[in-house]
C-alpha cells in the first residue's frame, strides 16, 4: 500500500519580496521539493515561490485553488495527491495558513483522514504584533475583522474594550487596507483615552511600524494606515 502524503502548512511573505531573508531554511526545502499546492490565488503564489529563487519550474507545478469559497464538499477531491503518495502544501495570500485562512478547512479534514499535517515557521503578522505591543501574551483573542457597517463596528469596539477591562486580555483584529483609516477613527472616538492601543503596520516590511500609546496620545498625531496592512490591538490594564 503506497504511503500517504504528507500534508505542509507553508508560510507566505507579509510584505513581497522578502522571502529570500525571512524564510527558514525547512520552508525553501520543503518547497523546493514539493509539486502540488493548495493556493487561495495562482499569481501570488506562483510569485511567491519563484522570488525564492530555488529553481523550481512553475510549468511543472501543480496548483488548486483553495478560498473562501471553496466548497466543503470539493476539499476531500483537492486532497487526493495526497492519497497517491505526494506531498502537498497549502500557501496562505499572506503568512500562515489556517490563521484567518481558508486552508483551516482542509487541515481539519486531513486530520479526519489520517493525514499527517506539518506546519512549518513564518511571519504571522497578528503573533508578530502581539509580541511587538507589550500587551498580554497569556490572555488574548484574535477576533478577525471588525464589522462594516460603522454602527455595529463602534459596537463592537466598546465591547472589546470592555472585554480587556474585564478579562484582563489583548484583544486583536484586522481592516481591510483601504478602510484602516475610518477603523482607526472610530478607534479613536470610542476608546477611552486611557486604553492603549498598537498599531502594528507592513510587518517585516522595511517600512513597518509597531507602536503602543495611549489612545489620548494617538489622539495628537497619528499615521496614514491608506493602503496599508495593519493589525490593531487594544489592552487595558
Amino acid at each position: 500500500m503506497k504511503a500517504k502524503g504528507i500534508l505542509y502548512l507553508i508560510p507566505n511573505v507579509l510584505v513581497l519580496e522578502t522571502g529570500q531573508d525571512i524564510m527558514a531554511p525547512i520552508v525553501k526545502n520543503v518547497i523546493a521539493a514539493t509539486s502540488h499546492y493548495l493556493v487561495e490565488d495562482f499569481r501570488t503564489a506562483r510569485r511567491y515561490i519563484s522570488s525564492l529563487k530555488l529553481g523550481v519550474n512553475l510549468e511543472e507545478v501543480h496548483l488548486e485553488k483553495l478560498d473562501k469559497k471553496t466548497p466543503e464538499k470539493h476539499l476531500k477531491k483537492l486532497l487526493e495527491p495526497l492519497f497517491n503518495g505526494h506531498d502537498v502544501g497549502i500557501i496562505s495570500e499572506a503568512g500562515c495558513p489556517g490563521i484567518a485562512d481558508p486552508g483551516a478547512n482542509a487541515v481539519a479534514l486531513a486530520h479526519k483522514l489520517g493525514i499527517k499535517v506539518v506546519p512549518l515557521p513564518g511571519p504571522s503578522s497578528m503573533f508578530m504584533a502581539l509580541m511587538g505591543s507589550g500587551f498580554n501574551g497569556q490572555s488574548f483573542t484574535f477576533n478577525g475583522y471588525l464589522p462594516i457597517d460603522r454602527k455595529d463596528r463602534v459596537q463592537a469596539i466598546k465591547s472589546l474594550e470592555t472585554k480587556s477591562i474585564k478579562e484582563n486580555t489583548t484583544q486583536m483584529f484586522m481592516e481591510t487596507p483601504f478602510r484602516n483609516n475610518r477603523m482607526l477613527e472610530d478607534l479613536l472616538a470610542n476608546l477611552s483615552s486611557n486604553t492603549l492601543l498598537c498599531i502594528a503596520s507592513n510587518i517585516t516590511g522595511a517600512d513597518e511600524m509597531i507602536q503602543t500609546k495611549k489612545v489620548a496620545d494617538w489622539r495628537k498625531k497619528h499615521p496614514d494606515l491608506h493602503k496599508i496592512p495593519a493589525v490593531f490591538l487594544i489592552y487595558h490594564s
